[in-house]
C-alpha cells in the first residue's frame, strides 16, 4: 500500500500534492482527445522510435548555440514560494559555457538571499517579469500561472517542475505557444545519470532535515540524553515513516541531534541503510517486498497494511516524535497515523507530515498549519518545507536545472556548446512534455529503464552436465612431470661430481620453496618482495669476495673485476634492503604493535660467532671446518626464505626485512671466514663492501617513492654486471685442468645471463625514468636482428666451449659473448613498450635470481645455488601473475609487446559518441552527497604525486561517515604493488585497499567511482570488444557504478594504444587535467562543502 518517498539505493523522494505523478488513469483523461499513434512495443531504450503522441518521431530543430540564446530566471510567485530556478554561481556556470545573456527578473532571489547584487556581478543581467519571461529558455520551479503562460514566447522552451498529470489546462495554454516544455518532475528515476539533475530529491533532502528541525521547535525537552545535577534527561525517541530519501535524511538529523531513531519501510533494501545510520529498522510479521523497480514502493497487500497498522499503534505510545513520508503515486497519501493513534500518544509529541499537501498520513493534518491535538500533541502539516530554506534549497536546485540543460545535446553527440532536443537521450525524452507544441508525454515504453530490484540473487549459469572431466588437464600435468623427472635424470647422468650433483639437489628444493613462499605474498607487498629480493641478491658479492686478491688494491685483471662485483653487489644490499624498510613502514598503521625487529641481531650474532668458534675450534683438532661454512650458509639461506616468507602479510613484513638482513650479513661473514686471505685484501673488500653499502643506503634513503620502479630496474642492472664480471673472472683465474665442461658451460650461462639482464635493465630504468621513449622500438627486421644476436652469440660460446677457457682466446670469447648477450638484451628491451614494463622489471628480477644461481654452480656456493633459486623463482612468479593480469603470454611480451600475435588495433570497434566534462564543483557534490566512495588509481597518480591530496580527501570523506575504498589493478603503475606502497606513503589505510577482483564484486553498490590517472585498467573494451588489443585483460569494471568521474591530463588512449568507450558511457564524467592540480581544488572544494577547515 505504501509508496515511500524515494529512489533505490537512496530511497524514495519526496512529492507533494504537486508532485504526485499521474496514474494511468489520469494520464488517459490527459491525453483523451490528443490522437496517439501505435508506439513500437520493442523501442529499446535511449531510443525512442515512435515517441511522439502526435507529430514527428524525432526533432526537427538543429541544435542551437548557447551564444544565440538568452535564459530567463522570473521571480517565483506561488504563494509561499521562495526558491528561486538559479543562484549567482549558477548564473555564472551558464555565462562561462557561453550562454548569450542570463536575464533574471529583479527581486527573484530576494528570499533566497541572493541579492540582484550578487546576480549582476556573476553576469547576469536584471529585467522585469516580461522581459524574463520572454527569454529563448525560461526556468522556473513552480508551474506557470495560467495568466503567466502569455508572456513566454512562442516557441521558447520552458523547464520547470509541470505535473502534467493534473495540470491539464496548463498543458494546452502552453501547447498554444508552440513550448517545448521538460519538466523536472518527469526526470526519469532509474538511470543513474539522472542523479546530478532529480532536484526532487534534491528537495526532499532538504525537507528531510527540516522536517527534524521544525519538530524540534515545538518540542519541549532535549532530543539527546543527558545526566545532570537536576536529574536524567532520557533521549527522545523518532519514529520515521519511509525510508526514502527524505526519511533518511530525517534519520540523519534526528541521530545527529542525540534521538533514539526508528524506521519503518516496505522495502528490504532499505534496512541496511538505515542501519549504517544507527537506526533502528522496525518489521512486521508478514514477509512481503514492496520494492516495485518504478522508483516507488508499489502498494501492500490488505494483511501487511493490517500488520504495519497494529505496528504504528504500538509504536505511537512509544515515541517522541513521528515524521511521515508516505505516498501513492496519482493518488492521495495513504492514512497510516489515525485520530486514536495520535490521542494514545504522550502530551507534549510532535508529528511532522510531510505528505500534507497530498492530504497527509496523519488524521489530524491541515495542509499547511499546525493544529494542537486535545491531549496536547502537535501535528506539523506545513506543505512548503524545502521554501523553508530557501537559499540552500535553491542552490541544489539551480545545480539541478543547469546541468539537465547543459546535457542538452552534447550527451548524446551533439556539438559542444550546443542545445538540442534529442530523443535519444532517454533522461530528456523521459522528462519532455510538449514538443514545439506537441505532447511528448507519459514517453513510450522502453524509455526509461526499470530499477534493478533483485536483492542478493546468487547467479548460477553452470549447467548440469555431469561430473567434470579432468582427463585433459591431469594429461598436461602428468607430462610436465614426466619433463621434469627425464630432466632431473639427465643431469645428474651428466654431472661431474658429486658435489654438482648436491648443488642441484638444493637449487631444486630451494626452487620449491621459492615457490611456495612467493605465492603466499599479498600483492598489496609485492613492490617490497622485489625490492627484499633485489638487496639479498647482492650476495653476488660473494663470488667476487672468493676470487678477490693482490693487496689493498687489485693485483691483476681477474681481480679488479672481482673487486667490482663486490662493489656493485654491495650498492644492491645497502639500497635494497632501505627502501624495502621505507615502503614497509609506510604501511605501518598507529594502531600497530610496538615491534623489537633489531633484536633478529641476536641470531646473526651467534651464527657469526658460533662459526668463528667452531671454526678455530675444528681447525685446531683436525676436524671438518666445511661442514661449519655449508651449516652457516645453510642458516643464511633458510634466513632469506624466512624473510620472503614473512611478506605473506603487513604484520610480520617488516621482521622479514630484519630477517632478510641478517640472512645476508651472516653470509658475507661466512665467506669472509672462507677466503683465507691476507690482511690487505680483507682490507680492500670490506672496504669496497662498505663504500657500496653506504652509497646504496644513501640513494635508498633520498629516493621519490615515485621513482621505485626505475631504481629497481637499475639496481637488476647491477646484479647482472656482478655476474658478468664474476664468470669472467672465475675463467680468468681459474686452473685450466680443472676447469671442466660442466663448470665452462656454467661460465658462459652466467655470463650470457648477467649481460641480459644488465642491459636489459639499464634500457628499462632508462624508460621509466623518461630518459628513453617509453614507446616500443621497432627496428625493420627486429626478430631476424634478435636470431642474428643470438646465434653468433652460440658461436662464441661454442668456441669458449672449444677453447682451454682460461686462455686468451678463451677469456675472448666469453667476453664477445657476454658483449653480444648486452646487446640482445638492450635490444628485446627496447622493443617492448612502456605499458608491458610491470612484466619487464618482474623477468629481469628472475634473471638476476638465475644469474646468481649460475654463479652458485660455478663456485660450488651452496648459498649462492639456493637464494638465487629462490630470487629466479620470485620472479617468475611474478612476472606470471602480471602476464595473467594483462591476459598476456610471457613469449607476446618479450618478442614486443602489444600488437605482435594480438589484434591489431584497426580491427578494434570504433569508440564514438560525444564525453560529458565536469567541474570540480560537480564532483565534489557528488562526492559528498555519496554514502559509498571508490577510487581507482593509476599510474598518472603517481607521475603527478597526488598520492597525499588523495589519502586526505579520502580520510575527510570517511570522517562525514561516508564509505570509500581504493581498488587497485595488479598491474597499475610502473611495477606490482607500487600504487599500494604510494598510497600507503600517504597514509591510506591498508585495510581499505582492495585488489581487483574483490573490489568488482561491490562496485555496483558504488554511488561514485573516483578515477585517478588510469586508462588500461578501467577500459571496458577489455570485455566488450574481441577485437581490442587488450581483449581479455582482466579490468577493474568502473562503468558499473552509478557514476565515474575520471580525472587524467587529456582524452588520449593509454599505454596499449586502445581508446577508453568508458569515457563515452552515459554514466561517465571527465575531470580533465593534472592529478595534483585537480586533486587539490577538489580537496579544497570538498573541505569547503563538508565545513572543514584547511
Amino acid at each position: 500500500m505504501l509508496s515511500m518517498l524515494g529512489r533505490k539505493g537512496q530511497a524514495m523522494c519526496l512529492r507533494s500534492s504537486r508532485q504526485v505523478p499521474s496514474t494511468r488513469a489520469s494520464i488517459a483523461r490527459l491525453l483523451a482527445q490528443t490522437p496517439r499513434p501505435n508506439v513500437r512495443a520493442n523501442a529499446l531504450a535511449g531510443t525512442a522510435p515512435g515517441t511522439s503522441t502526435s507529430g514527428p518521431a524525432e526533432p526537427i530543430k538543429d541544435p542551437i548555440p548557447y551564444a544565440n540564446l538568452v535564459v530567463g530566471v522570473p521571480r517565483e510567485n506561488a504563494p509561499g514560494e521562495r526558491r528561486v530556478a538559479l543562484s549567482p554561481a549558477a548564473v555564472a556556470g551558464l555565462l562561462k559555457q557561453g550562454f548569450k545573456t542570463i536575464v533574471v527578473e529583479k527581486g527573484a532571489g530576494e528570499y533566497s538571499q541572493f541579492t540582484d547584487a550578487e546576480y549582476a556581478s556573476a553576469g547576469a543581467t536584471l529585467v522585469d517579469s516580461t522581459e524574463a519571461m520572454g527569454a529563448d529558455i525560461v526556468l522556473r520551479v513552480r508551474p506557470p500561472a495560467l495568466e503567466e503562460v502569455n508572456k513566454i514566447k512562442e516557441g521558447a522552451v520552458l523547464v520547470s517542475y509541470l505535473y502534467p498529470a493534473r495540470n491539464k489546462e496548463l498543458v494546452e495554454a502552453l501547447a498554444k505557444r508552440r513550448a517545448t516544455a521538460i519538466g523536472m518532475d518527469c526526470i526519469p528515476r532509474t538511470i543513474s545519470r539522472a542523479q546530478m539533475f532529480d532536484s526532487l530529491s534534491s528537495m526532499a533532502n532538504i525537507a528531510g532535515y527540516r522536517a527534524v528541525t521544525e519538530a524540534t521547535q515545538h518540542f519541549e525537552r532535549f532530543l539527546n540524553g543527558q545526566i545532570t545535577a537536576a536529574g536524567r534527561i532520557p533521549p527522545a525517541k523518532v519514529l520515521v515513516i519511509g525510508g526514502g530519501v527524505a526519511g533518511l535524511a530525517a534519520v540523519g538529523a534526528a541521530k545527529s541531534l542525540g534521538a533514539i531513531v526508528r524506521v519503518f519501510d516496505t522495502r528490504t533494501a532499505v534496512k541496511e541503510q538505515a542501519k549504517s545510520m544507527g537506526a533502528e529498522f522496525l518489521t512486521v510479521d508478514i514477509q512481503e517486498e514492496g520494492e516495485s523497480g518504478t522508483g516507488y514502493s508499489k502498494e501492500m497487500s490488505p494483511a501487511f497494511i493490517e500488520a504495519e497498522m497494529k505496528l504504528f499503534a504500538a509504536q505511537a505510545k512509544e515515541v517522541d516524535i513521528i515524521i511521515t513520508t508516505a505516498l501513492i503515486p496519482g493518488k492521495g497519501a495513504p492514512l497510516l497515523i489515525t485520530k486514536d493513534m495520535v490521542d494514545s500518544m504522550k502530551p507534549g509529541s510532535v508529528i511532522v507530515d510531510l505528505s500534507a499537501e497530498a492530504g497527509g498520513n496523519c488524521g489530524y493534518t491541515k495542509p499547511g498549519e499546525v493544529v494542537k491535538t486535545p491531549n496536547r500533541v502537535t501535528v506539523v502539516g506545513y506543505t512548503d518545507m524545502p521554501s523553508r530554506m530557501a537559499g540552500q534549497s535553491s542552490t541544489l536546485y539551480a545545480n539541478n536545472i543547469s546541468k539537465l540543460l547543459l546535457s542538452a545535446g552534447p550527451f548524446t553527440g551533439g556539438p559542444k556548446g550546443h542545445f538540442r532536443i534529442d530523443h535519444a537521450d532517454p533522461v530528456i525524452r523521459g522528462s519532455l512534455v510538449l514538443e514545439d507544441g506537441e505532447l511528448r508525454w507519459p514517453p513510450p515504453p522502453g524509455v526509461i529503464p526499470q530499477a534493478n530490484t533483485k536483492v542478493n540473487e546468487t547467479k548460477d549459469h553452470k549447467k548440469d552436465t555431469g561430473p567434470v572431466d579432468l582427463y585433459e588437464p591431469t594429461k598436461r600435468s602428468a607430462l610436465v612431470t614426466t619433463g621434469a623427472v627425464a630432466a632431473a635424470l639427465a643431469l645428474g647422468a651428466t654431472s661431474p661430481s658429486a658435489a654438482f650433483s648436491s648443488m642441484l639437489t638444493k637449487f631444486g628444493l630451494a626452487s620449491i620453496c621459492g615457490y611456495q613462499t612467493v605465492w603466499g605474498v599479498v600483492p598489496a607487498l609485492h613492490s617490497p618482495l622485489m625490492s627484499v629480493t633485489n638487496a639479498v641478491s647482492g650476495l653476488t658479492a660473494v663470488g667476487g669476495m672468493v676470487l678477490a686478491g693482490g693487496g689493498l688494491l687489485p693485483g691483476n685483471t681477474s681481480q679488479a673485476l672481482a673487486g667490482l662485483a663486490v662493489a656493485a653487489s654491495a650498492i644492491n644490499i645497502g639500497g635494497g634492503f632501505t627502501i624495502t624498510q621505507r615502503m614497509l613502514d609506510m604501511f605501518k598503521r598507529p594502531t600497530d604493535p610496538v615491534e623489537y625487529n633489531q633484536l633478529y641481531a641476536l641470531p646473526a650474532a651467534t651464527l657469526v660467532g658460533g662459526y668463528v668458534a667452531a671454526s678455530l675450534f675444528m681447525g685446531g683438532t683436525g676436524g671438518d671446518p666445511e661442514g661449519v661454512t655449508s651449516a652457516s650458509y645453510l642458516a643464511s639461506s633458510a634466513m632469506c626464505i624466512a624473510a620472503i616468507a614473512c611478506l605473506a602479510n603487513q604484520s610480520s613484513a617488516r621482521t622479514g626485512n630484519a630477517l632478510g638482513m641478517a640472512g645476508v650479513g651472516t653470509g658475507i661473514a661466512t665467506t669472509l671466514g672462507v677466503m683465507n686471505a691476507p690482511a690487505a685484501v680483507y682490507a680492500q673488500v670490506l672496504t669496497m663492501l662498505g663504500a657500496g653499502i653506504a652509497t646504496g643506503h644513501y640513494v635508498g634513503k633520498t629516493m621519490k617513492i615515485t621513482e621505485l620502479p626505475q631504481m629497481v630496474a637499475a639496481f637488476h642492472s647491477l646484479v647482472g654486471l656482478a655476474a658478468v664480471v664474476t664468470s669472467i673472472a672465475n675463467v680468468m683465474a681459474a686452473d685450466p685442468g680443472h676447469l671442466d665442461m660442466t663448470h665452462k658451460v656454467i661460465a658462459y650461462l652466467g655470463d650470457f645471463i648477467g649481460a641480459v639482464t644488465m642491459t636489459g635493465s639499464a634500457i628499462a630504468f632508462g624508460k621509466l625514468h623518461g630518459v628513453l621513449k617509453s614507446d616500443p622500438l621497432s627496428l625493420p627486421g627486429k626478430n631476424a636482428i634478435n636470431l642474428g644476436l643470438f646465434a653468433a652469440n652460440l658461436a662464441c660460446g661454442a668456441a669458449f666451449l672449444a677453447s682451454d677457457g682460461s686462455t686468451d682466446a678463451g677469456v675472448l670469447a666469453l667476453v664477445a659473448a657476454g658483449v653480444l648477450a648486452g646487446v640482445q638484451g638492450a635490444h628485446m628491451t627496447a622493443s617492448i613498450g612502456g605499458a608491458d614494463m610491470p612484466v619487464v622489471i618482474t623477468l629481469l628480477n628472475s634473471y638476476s635470481g638465475y644469474a646468481l644461481c649460475a654463479e652458485g654452480f660455478l663456485l660450488n656456493n651452496d648459498l649462492l645455488t639456493a637464494v638465487g633459486a629462490l630470487i629466479g623463482s620470485s620472479g617468475a612468479i611474478l612476472s606470471y601473475i602480471m602476464c595473467t593480469a594483462m591476459n598476456r603470454s610471457l613469449p607476446n611480451v618479450i618478442l614486443g609487446g602489444y600488437g605482435m600475435t594480438a589484434k591489431a588495433p584497426a580491427d578494434a570497434a570504433a569508440v564514438a559518441g560525444t564525453h560529458q566534462e565536469i567541474d570540480v564543483g560537480g564532483v565534489a557534490e557528488a562526492l559528498t552527497t555519496a554514502s559509498k566512495v571508490i577510487i581507482v588509481p593509476g599510474y598518472g597518480m603517481a607521475v603527478a604525486n597526488a598520492q597525499y591530496p588523495v589519502a586526505e580527501l579520502a580520510k575527510h570523506l570517511t570522517d562525514k561517515g561516508i564509505s570509500v575504498k581504493f581498488g587497485i589493478h595488479p598491474v597499475a603503475g610502473r611495477m606490482p604493488g607500487q600504487l599500494n606502497v604510494l598510497l600507503a606513503e600517504a597514509g591510506v589505510p591498508y585495510d581499505v585497499v582492495f585488489e581487483m577482483d574483490e573490489i568488482n564484486e561491490e562496485i555496483e553498490e558504488a554511488d561514485v567511482c573516483l578515477v585517478i590517472g588510469a586508462n588500461d585498467t578501467v577500459n571496458s573494451a577489455a570485455v566488450e570488444d574481441p577485437n581490442s588489443v587488450i581483449a581479455g585483460m582482466p579490468v577493474i569494471e568502473v562503468w558499473r557504478s552509478k557514476q565515474v568521474f575520471f580525472m587524467k591530463r587529456t582524452m588520449g588512449a593509454g599505454y596499449a594504444g586502445a581508446e577508453n568507450p568508458v569515457f563515452y558511457k552515459p554514466n561517465t564524467f571527465m575531470f580533465l587535467g593534472d592529478a595534483k592540480k585537480q586533486t587539490d581544488a577538489l580537496l579544497a572544494r570538498v573541505n569547503e562543502t563538508l565545513g572543514i577547515k584547511a
